[in-house]
C-alpha cells in the first residue's frame, strides 16, 4: 500500500510524541523511587536533612524576600531553594554534587511548583561561581566553611550569609538562630573600612575642616581613631553591617556625636545623627563624606 505524505508526517508525530512520553516516564520514575538515606556519604560531607522549622528560621532571619537570588552550597534535596522560593518568592539555586541527588531536588522544586524559580545545579561547590547570591546557606562542615570564607568575604557587602550546625572559625556569628535545640549562625558580609580615611563635614563650627580618621578591622568588628588638629581621640561603639558604618565620637564642645555612613568601596557618605537610645532627639542636617587616604594611613 502506498504511503502518502501526510499519513507518513502523522506517523513520525505520533512516535515522536510516544518516545517522549516515555523518556518523561523514565526520567519522573528514577526521580520518584531514590531515596537518599541520611548519613549517606557524599563529596566532602555525609547528607542530613534540615528540619523544616531551621530552614524557615534560616531564611527568615537572613530576611529573604522576592528581591533576592538564594544559592544553597549543597542542596541535597533541595529543601532549602524550594522554601526560600515557595515562601519568600526568592529565585534560589541549589548546588549538588551527588548526580541523583540533584535529580531528586529540581523534580522536587517541579513538584512543589516553583520549577520556574529553582534551578539545581550538579556540581562542585568549590568551583560553581555563586558571587551574584545575596543570601548563601550552608550545611557544610567548619573546615569546609572555612576553606569557603575567603570567597564569601569578596562578595557584595551586606550578603547574607547563613550555616547550619557550623560555624566560620574566629569570624564571629552577627545572629544565633535556635530552632528546637537545632543551631544555625548568620553573617552580613562587611565592607572592607580598615585603614586611613579623609573626612569631611564633622567640624561643629559649620566649616568645612578636614580631619583624619583611621580603623583597624577585623571582619565585623572595629577600632578607630580619629585626629583633628594633632588631637587625637579614640572613637565609641565603631561597628561595620555591611556596607553601612557606625561610630561615635566627642567634638570640641565635649559633646557626643553618631555617624552613620554607607561605604561605596572607596568613598563614604554619610550624617551625624542622634547617639544610640535617643531616637526623639532632632538634630540639625550634617552631611558627612570621606575618601580614603592615599597613603591608606
Amino acid at each position: 500500500m502506498a504511503l502518502t505524505n501526510g499519513f507518513l508526517k502523522q506517523y513520525f508525530v505520533a512516535s515522536a510524541c510516544a518516545l517522549l512520553v516515555v523518556i518523561c516516564g523514565c526520567t519522573s520514575y528514577v526521580s520518584n523511587s531514590y531515596t537518599p538515606q541520611r548519613g549517606q556519604s557524599g563529596k566532602d560531607v555525609v547528607w542530613i536533612a534540615t528540619q523544616d522549622a531551621l530552614v524557615v528560621k534560616m531564611l527568615s532571619a537572613a530576611q529573604v524576600t522576592s528581591q533576592d537570588l538564594v544559592y544553597d552550597l549543597g542542596a541535597g534535596d533541595g529543601i532549602i531553594p524550594i522554601t526560600a522560593a515557595k515562601q519568600f518568592g526568592a529565585r534560589a539555586v541549589g548546588v549538588e554534587y551527588n548526580e541523583k541527588l540533584a535529580t531528586l531536588a529540581q523534580a522536587n522544586a517541579l513538584r512543589s511548583g516553583v520549577g520556574d524559580k529553582v534551578k539545581i545545579i550538579q556540581g562542585d561547590i568549590f568551583v560553581e561561581d555563586f558571587s551574584k547570591a545575596s543570601v548563601v546557606t550552608l550545611y557544610l562542615l567548619e573546615e569546609l566553611n572555612a576553606k569557603l570564607r575567603p570567597q564569601i568575604l569578596k562578595m557584595q557587602p551586606g550578603t547574607r550569609v547563613v550555616s547550619n550546625t557550623f560555624s566560620m572559625g574566629d569570624w564571629e556569628p552577627d545572629q544565633v538562630i535556635d530552632s528546637y535545640g537545632h543551631t544555625a549562625y548568620l553573617w552580613r558580609v562587611p565592607a572592607q573600612v580598615g585603614g586611613g580615611w579623609t573626612v569631611s563635614g564633622l567640624a561643629s563650627d559649620g566649616k568645612s575642616h578636614t580631619l583624619h580618621i583611621h580603623f583597624d578591622q577585623r571582619y565585623q568588628r572595629l577600632s578607630g581613631s580619629m585626629t583633628v588638629d594633632g588631637k587625637k581621640q579614640v572613637l565609641l561603639g565603631a561597628r561595620i553591617e555591611g556596607n553601612v558604618l557606625h561610630f561615635s565620637f566627642l567634638n570640641a564642645q565635649d559633646e557626643l556625636k553618631h555617624v552613620k555612613a554607607f561605604i561605596d568601596n572607596n568613598q563614604w557618605m554619610g550624617e551625624v545623627v542622634a547617639p544610640y537610645g535617643m531616637v526623639e532627639l532632632k538634630l540639625p542636617a550634617q552631611k558627612v563624606t570621606a575618601v580614603r587616604s592615599v597613603n591608606n594611613q
